[in-house]
């Protein structure tokens, strides 16, 4: 079992108060102690994806004109085929009666998850695109 450590930082109060402002919209289960671990673990989150043949996750989201985008939903199906060892999932939603949204999930070393998301956003036919990532949890 991990140790509890306790420790104190001078802040600046224009910060502080700031900083109590983002905390309260985290919802009333947060508290400043919670928010600080939050963006500790997010900070090493980061820091592990920045290694060189790390294993991590991630959620692609695409958006996508579903009007006269056959040959974009043809070409998103065999990229998603080509690369089936790296998604582990996919989810696609109808917004409205033009647009369309995909979720995808990906599994891999970082550089061919980032590598098959730029491949992804980079087709014609997205119109608005984010990969989201986190880590496998094993390093942290």
């Amino acid at each position: 079992m991990s140790e509890l450590v306790r420790f104190s930082v001078a802040v600046p109060d224009d910060l502080l108060a700031a900083f109590d402002s983002y905390v309260a919209k985290r919802g009333t289960a947060k508290n400043r102690s919670e928010v600080v671990r939050d963006l500790m673990r997010e900070a090493l989150v980061e820091e592990e994806w920045s290694v060189p043949g790390r294993e991590v996750v991630g959620t692609l989201t695409i958006v996508f004109d579903v009007s006269g985008t056959g040959d974009f939903q043809h070409r998103l199906e065999e990229v998603k085929y080509d690369y089936r060892e790296f998604i582990v999932s996919s989810m696609r939603i109808f917004i409205d009666n033009h647009n369309c949204m995909e979720v995808i999930a990906l599994r891999g070393e970082n550089d061919h998850v980032a590598g098959i998301a730029n491949l992804l956003l980079g087709m014609k036919g997205v119109k608005h695109g984010r990969l989201t990532t986190t880590t496998t949890g094993a390093f942290l």
